[in-house]
């Protein structure tokens, strides 16, 4: 192994064995860290939905933005730009929401959860490379949102501020913000690990860029395995901390913790999450980070994942432990169908545009 492939192994392997500590502290089983999941929480906790068991303002997103931001101004990472089709990747936010709530995980909580034995995860994999080949076709064909621009400081420091103003509200917690009683909102590690434990992590991953699509795509389109084996650390550091911190993983399809084994949308689900982070440039967890160093593009992005989750739990499109719903099968679809016109019609364009000069 050389010796960046290691860094990068190392550093997947230590956001895996914070993913089994968070939920050995109290975090909902297999979902010591789900990005999309805690990012429905807060849209819960603000009062975005009102679905009670899933409302609260997850220190480990803050920590995110705050490691991923300190660090980027430190290492001069951290660049205001935006300006790349703004409404474009809020809706591709919201589809991505809907995708992964219908399976019920992030590609992060994906890769945990395969980490413990849960073979729906398998199946979501399947639809997420599935997804990320289909968006790799059209990146051959010209795809692109368009070029980001430099952008006042102030767009840089929306999402570092929006992180502040999340921490004051989790510490005052002031009568308007909602928290669960029960359910897996009112699970979770003591406030403090997994703000530190979200630290560590945002700056992890701004320092690796780990992107579990970035990594599948680089693979398939360029035969690069970098990013790679920061996924492999992950899996493999949750796999064996599970047998020895946990004693043991629970292999199968049948009562694994926040999850269903309805195959065909966990596979559509993530199909959804894989096209819109290649067609986005990144999946739930690195447009949290580049959000944090400055990229107006992925704070758009994120608010899109803020209000898919909405979307989500006030119109019945999230899926149970009981299986997907109607609805949410139908978002998946249009999701789908919205998604891949959107990138025929760029591609498109952009060929048109090449003909006539």
């Amino acid at each position: 192994m050389k010796k960046e492939s290691l860094k990068m192994f190392v550093g997947g392997g230590i956001i895996g064995l914070m993913g089994v500590l968070l939920v050995t502290l109290g975090n909902p089983g297999n979902m010591g860290i789900c990005v999309a999941c805690f990012w429905r929480d807060i849209a819960g906790a603000l009062g975005l939905h009102r679905a009670e068991v899933v409302q609260y303002i997850r220190p480990e997103i803050i920590g995110f933005i705050f490691g991923a931001a300190a660090i980027s101004m430190i290492t001069g990472d951290f660049k205001a730009r935006g300006g790349s089709s703004p409404a474009l990747r809020f809706v591709m936010g919201v589809f991505m929401a809907i995708g992964a709530l219908v399976f019920l995980g992030c590609p992060l909580r994906m890769i945990l959860r395969l980490g413990n034995g849960d073979l729906n995860a398998l199946v979501g994999l399947a639809g997420f490379i599935v997804g990320i080949v289909v968006g790799i076709q059209f990146l051959k064909r010209g795809y692109t949102l368009g070029k980001s621009v430099k952008e006042s400081k102030v767009v840089g420091l929306v999402m570092p501020a929006f992180g502040v103003m999340l921490l004051v509200l989790l510490l005052v917690k002031p009568e308007f913000i909602f928290f669960s009683q029960e359910g897996p909102g009112a699970t979770h590690a003591p406030m403090y690990w997994s703000l530190a434990a979200g630290i560590v992590a945002g700056i992890i991953l701004q320092r690796t860029r780990i992107c579990s699509a970035g990594a599948i795509r680089d693979v398939i389109l360029i035969k690069n395995f970098h990013f790679l084996w920061g996924i492999l650390g992950i899996f493999v550091v949750t796999l064996i901390s599970n047998l020895v911190l946990n004693g043991g993983i629970n292999i199968g399809f049948a009562d694994q913790p926040i999850a269903h084994d309805n195959h065909l949308w966990n596979f559509l689900g993530m199909t959804l999450v894989g096209l819109t982070g290649i067609l986005l440039g990144g999946c739930p967890i690195r447009q949290t980070i580049l959000a944090s160093e400055g990229d107006g593009d992925a704070a758009i992005t994120i608010f899109g994942l803020l209000v898919g989750a909405a979307f989500a739990h006030n119109f019945n499109l999230a899926s149970s432990g009981k299986g997907s719903t109607p609805n949410g099968e139908i978002a998946t679809i249009i999701g789908l169908v919205v998604c891949l016109a959107a990138a025929f019609w760029i591609v498109s364009r952009k060929n048109k545009e090449r003909t006539e000069s």
